[in-house]
This record gives structure tokens, sequence and C-alpha cells, in this order.
């Protein structure tokens, strides 16, 4: 007997999108720009594991671990602009939406699902970020890192984000790509599709608890999940 898709999954009442990863399969060209960053300060590189364990959080909380010191907010302001403008440099012209993405946000907008974004990318990011994929103006209802409290893997922007969207936390469907996200929209009490653009179905699998659903892109959630 095949398995019966949960309400949340074929019906959501709201939804919330991660940009970074998420929205756009971007990781490695951040992964470049920090690569160049560290190599500019004498930075080792960075593994599989410091990615897990960064991937997802805030600048102000990312730059005191690569450094592995206290990092002066003046300083880490200094560091995020110097890395971030990096990225937009190196995406400029090569973003695209995840494959799928037009096609679920078209379903959403038809059923009256009303949409979010929950993200610890910066304001100039979330921006130029938007703007390359064709999507400046789309969502009215953008939550960042840097306005709540604390950031991911706290739950803070996703809680926010579900308050501004005037949902109760079970009712809020999140799509995410990176470990500490998931935890953080875990930790609001949503229900959490992981998608592999980061990392793979094993690494998601070994979360305590796993994302309820793992897959590859929106195309393939849509085909499994969204009748």
């Amino acid at each position: 007997m095949a398995a019966v898709t949960p309400s949340f999954l074929r019906t959501p009442k709201a939804v919330i999108f991660d940009i970074d990863g998420t929205l756009v399969d971007n990781m490695a060209l951040h992964a470049e720009a920090f690569a160049r960053f560290a190599e500019r300060h004498g930075l080792p590189p960075l593994t599989a594991a410091d990615r897990a364990r960064l991937d997802g959080r805030r600048n102000s909380e990312i730059f005191p671990l690569l450094f592995n010191r206290e990092v002066p907010r003046d300083e880490w302001q200094a560091y995020e602009a110097e890395k971030e403008g990096l990225y937009r440099e190196l995406s400029r012209g090569r973003l695209a939406p995840l494959n799928g993405l037009r096609r679920l946000m078209a379903r959403l907008t038809s059923d009256g699902v009303p949409m979010a974004l929950a993200t610890s990318a910066p304001e100039p990011n979330v921006a130029h970020t938007l703007h390359e994929v064709g999507l400046t103006g789309v969502f009215p209802i953008i939550v960042r890192g840097d306005q709540v409290g604390r950031g991911k893997p706290a739950p803070d922007v996703f809680i926010e984000a579900g308050r501004q969207l005037q949902m109760v936390a079970a009712d809020c469907l999140v799509f995410e790509d990176a470990p500490m996200g998931i935890i953080a929209a875990q930790a609001a009490g949503m229900p959490v599709v992981a998608l592999t653009t980061s990392f793979s179905v094993a690494h998601f699998a070994a979360l305590q608890p796993p994302p309820n659903v793992t897959c590859a892109d929106f195309d393939a959630f849509l085909e499994l999940h969204f009748a």
C-alpha cells in the first residue's frame, strides 16, 4: 500500500523558504567566496565539517568561529562586507531559481497559500539574489537573522516569519538546505523539507530528529508529495 502524504505536505497553509541553497543552488559560490576570503586572511580552507556548523548562521557568529576568537562588531561587519561583496561579484549573472521553484510558487499562489522568506543573509545579499533570479518584490514577508534576537539554529527567524504570516507554527512548511536551518525550523515547531543542494541525504538522516522530507529540488518535491 502506498504511503499517505501528510496534509502539511499536500495542502500547506503557509510556506517559508530559506534563500541561500534553497531558492537558489548557490552555496558553491559562497564556498568560493569564503575560500578567497580565507586565503586573504591566512585561514585554513573550510572543510565539510566547517560547512555543517557554519552554513545557515549569521555572519556575526560565523567570523568568531572562523577566527577562533572574539570578533568586535566593527571588525565582523568589515569582514562581512568583504566576503559578501566577493559573493555578489562571483554570483552576478550566474544565479537561477532552483529547479521547480517557479512551478511550486505558481501552485501555492493559485491555492492562496502565503509565502515568506527566513534567512541569515544580510540585506544586500537578499536584494542581490532576489534581483538575479527575478524575484524582487515577490515576497512581502522577508525576515533576516539580523532582525531577530538570535540567529539559526535558534528558532527566532522562523517564529517571526510565522508571526507575520499570522499562522501557527505547525501550519508553516519550511524549505531549508542547511542543518542549522533545519534545527531552527524544528525548534520553532514547523515541519521541514530538506533540500540536498548542500548536504547529502545521509547527512540529513543522521540529524536528530531528521527533517520530515528530503528532496533534491522542488520538482522532486512536487512529484512526490504535492498532489
